[in-house]
């Protein structure tokens, strides 16, 4: 298997091309009009018109795929657009108020259920979310079908649906979409609306890495540490998690730790395996809480702590990581 380096200059050609696809795909949509979601008031800010909102909008639907591209954790991206729409002044209710009466393309119509997923200028409502993110979606919303296949692929409390997420995922990385190729990666090694392809996913996940996509590059790791579609490496493993984590990617952080904590491709550092656990796991990666909260559950590297411990094990478990849910649970009957 051909050994392709990480090379900096090109993940942002790539990603710069694929936002500029992207853009156009956006200007070139066809403005029909829409039925809105759900009538409500008018703009708050008389000064912000509604040519300014619809720039703002498509430039946020930009950001948010350029950073989904590159395999930014999700929490960071949300992050990335409330500090856009604040250094642009725009009150959040403000923008959203402009979204719910302006359902007028795919663009506006992902972006309300973008809004309504993550609680921007609104309250939680991921149901509402998903069904917008199905009505974008079907009209070939790009960045729409990303995120629906993500919550398909990885989220929990949601009913999944395999064929459309492989479907998705293909069509998606048929478009050299680096996220669209990771996932379709995942669809091969796990079995999700095709069968098991090992190789497969490590040739997509090689892809994905190839672009810059730190999910790709935290899953190539994975395939080497356990043989996924190619040999064992313990020091390619290793270095494939240190690359990721370095771009922010909190499953390459878990996975980097999980290395230091067994003295996988380097030598045991508890400290430092503690360390890069609390990170992620600041980072709402579930594994990450699940073993910070087992650390301070045994006073491993870190002060027994059966406060920390259940704090941590509550964090993972309300994001669906059944083996916290199941400490809890034996915690709660030893009560």
């Amino acid at each position: 298997m051909l050994d392709v380096q990480f090379n900096s200059n090109n993940v942002n050609s790539n990603i710069e091309n694929s936002s500029h696809e992207f853009f156009q795909i956006i200007k070139n949509f066809d403005k029909r009009n829409i039925k809105e979601v759900e009538p409500t008031t008018k703009s708050i800010n008389k000064g912000i018109f509604d040519g300014d909102l619809s720039i703002i909008s498509d430039e946020l639907v930009i950001l948010i795929f350029k950073k989904f591209n590159q395999g930014k954790n999700k929490k960071l991206i949300k992050k990335s657009v409330l500090y856009y729409l604040d250094n642009k002044k725009i009150i959040l209710q403000e923008i959203y108020t402009y979204l719910l009466n302006n359902q007028i393309n795919s663009n506006s119509i992902y972006l309300l259920g973008y809004f309504n997923y993550y609680g921007i200028g609104t309250d939680f409502d991921k149901k509402k979310a998903i069904e917008l993110y199905k009505k974008a979606s079907e009209l070939e919303n790009k960045l729409a079908q990303l995120n629906l296949t993500e919550i398909y692929l990885y989220a929990t409390n949601v009913k999944s649906d395999e064929n459309l997420a492989f479907k998705l995922s293909k069509k998606l990385a048929e478009k050299e979409y680096a996220s669209g190729i990771n996932n379709l990666g995942w669809c091969y090694e796990n079995e999700i609306g095709i069968e098991i392809n090992e190789p497969k996913a490590f040739e997509l996940y090689q892809k994905a890495a190839d672009l810059g996509n730190s999910n790709g590059i935290s899953n190539l790791g994975w395939c080497y540490k356990y043989g996924i579609g190619t040999h064992t490496d313990a020091l390619k493993a290793f270095e494939l998690f240190q690359k990721a984590t370095n771009l922010g990617n909190t499953y390459g952080m878990s996975n980097l730790g999980n290395c230091y904590y067994n003295g996988i491709g380097t030598n045991v550092n508890e400290k430092k395996a503690f360390e890069l656990y609390l990170k992620a796991a600041n980072s709402e990666n579930d594994y990450a809480q699940h073993h910070v909260a087992k650390m301070y559950e045994n006073g491993d590297v870190t002060k027994k702590d059966m406060k920390q411990a259940i704090y941590w094990y509550k964090k993972s478990a309300e994001q669906g990581f059944q083996p916290a849910q199941d400490k809890l649970d034996e915690l709660s009957k030893e009560n």
